[in-house]
């Protein structure tokens, strides 16, 4: 392999990587993808693809456990074998990773598996099983994605003091737990857990959980986790974690001043910081951004001509399809063919927790705040007839629109499978379609999707089943 020379050699295998690595293909460039771990990246091995697997397991226990009475069933005795959730989630991963392997054969995609260093413009070395070879490039683009954040002062262990990924792959329950971080890691854990029967509290610095999103939000999330059993503390600080062979201790302050928690285990499930060490980003003069993400423009270019970057590495917005139509835009960027600016602004976003949520774009104050004037319409799940027959009450739909010309300008969605119905949304907002225009396009019914129309015909003031 030493002896070729590619258009494109990309770093990281994850997202954005092998999307970028396919699209590439598909537009003639000679490309090799690199990773020092699996096809796939995290995404699809300890991250979304099997936490969503652990989340349908979750989904019927729960069920089982506690709501047999409203659907008119008993369960004596009921047992469960978390390990086996925990080994369908990996089967599905496995399915996934050997598809991004199927692809990258089909698409003529060499795949150098280990860990790769940038010695220059123009060159990647990379340290494999069997020693180190050189790849040479015209271009080389960096997708290495992002590590969990940690509290200073505090390493996890695996067993006490726990990320993601070692949540991800255990295959026993806590006894009990302790997520520090009420972003979607923390709460999407705190979902699967509390299904089984764990009792788990959720620390959360900031005053509602998801609180990157609209207000509204965490709170009616909030509300449905103390439904559920969950303890949530928000606007708490973590002092400190202490951890022995009996559990672990998390001293913390809060609007009941100070106090300690004692758990099982505790996820610490704070975010995430770029992975930009040991790549020899420095020799070749890459900028990197106050947080430590590598500088990027509209096309994905750094600094360094010859050099790019996409996906959590760039720390524009760390989602997976974030990082997919990156990986498309950089490389049709490299190949010089027609492409488009990423609006992440209007990108979706989804938690996949009990209920759901979904965003994307403005919040109604932010929309305020740039001097929109705001109408805000609102369709509850409450008054949906495929919702109230999946016994689904709690949510809503809303969305934000601008009331002097009919644009969406975001939307905020709690509720059943509200991740399934933003699309629709997105997709207005891109083509311009206005409420009054989606009120017009019939939904079947009963469908949860008719929330969306009926909160348009609530934006153009013509309110139907409310």
């Amino acid at each position: 392999m030493s002896d070729k020379t590619y258009d494109v050699v990309i770093i990281g295998a994850g997202p954005a990587g092998y999307v970028g690595a396919i699209r590439a293909a598909q537009l003639g460039l000679k490309t090799a993808i690199i990773d020092k771990e699996w096809l796939g990246g995290v995404c699809l091995n300890v991250g979304c693809v099997p936490s969503k697997a652990l989340l349908k397991n979750a989904e019927v226990i729960y069920t089982l456990r506690k709501r047999g009475k409203e659907f008119g069933f008993s369960v004596k005795d009921l047992t469960f074998d978390y390990s086996v959730a925990v080994k369908r989630s990996r089967r599905v991963s496995n399915q996934l990773t050997k598809g991004v392997g199927f692809l990258m054969k089909k698409n003529h995609v060499d795949v150098v598996m280990g860990t790769a260093r940038v010695a220059s413009p123009q060159e990647v070395v990379v340290q494999t099983k069997k020693g180190e070879i050189s790849l040479k490039t015209r271009n080389i683009v960096i997708a290495t994605g992002a590590h969990p954040a940690m509290i200073p002062g505090v390493e996890p262990d695996g067993e006490r003091i726990l990320t993601y990924r070692e949540a991800i792959l255990q295959e026993t329950l806590p006894k009990s737990a302790i997520i520090i971080g009420g972003g979607p890691i923390g709460v999407e854990f705190a979902t699967i857990w509390n299904g089984y029967g764990v009792p788990v509290t959720v620390v959360e610095m900031l005053p509602t959980l998801l609180p990157l999103e609209d207000p509204e939000i965490g709170k009616e999330l909030g509300k449905a986790f103390t439904k559920q059993g969950i303890k949530v503390l928000t606007g708490t600080k973590v002092e400190g974690i202490t951890a022995d062979e009996n559990g672990v201790k998390v001293s913390v302050t809060g609007k009941k001043g100070a106090q300690v928690l004692e758990a099982d285990q505790v996820l610490v499930a704070i975010g995430f910081k770029p992975n930009t060490t040991g790549l020899g980003l420095e020799e070749v003069g890459i900028r990197l951004t106050p947080k430590g993400a590598i500088e990027v423009d509209d096309r994905m270019a750094t600094n360094v001509p010859g050099i790019w970057a996409t996906g959590d590495v760039t720390g524009k917005l760390m989602l997976a399809h974030v990082g997919f139509a990156q990986g498309i835009v950089c490389s049709e960027n490299i190949a010089g063919v027609e492409t488009v600016k990423l609006d992440y602004e209007m990108m979706p976003r989804a938690v996949y927790t009990n209920p759901q949520v979904a965003t994307f774009g403005l919040t109604e104050a932010k929309a305020k705040e740039r001097g929109y004037n705001v109408k805000v319409a609102r369709f509850p799940f409450q008054a949906n007839g495929k919702a109230l027959g999946l016994g689904e009450r709690a949510g809503w739909a809303k969305l934000v629109v601008n009331a002097d010309d009919g644009e969406i300008l975001g939307a905020q969605l709690v509720g059943p499978e509200v991740s399934e119905l933003l699309p629709e949304l997105t997709l207005a907002q891109l083509m311009e379609i206005t409420p009054e225009e989606i009120a017009r396009n019939v939904h079947a019914h009963p469908t949860l999707s008719e929330v969306l129309v009926e909160a348009a015909h609530v934006a153009t003031g013509n309110p139907i089943h409310i």
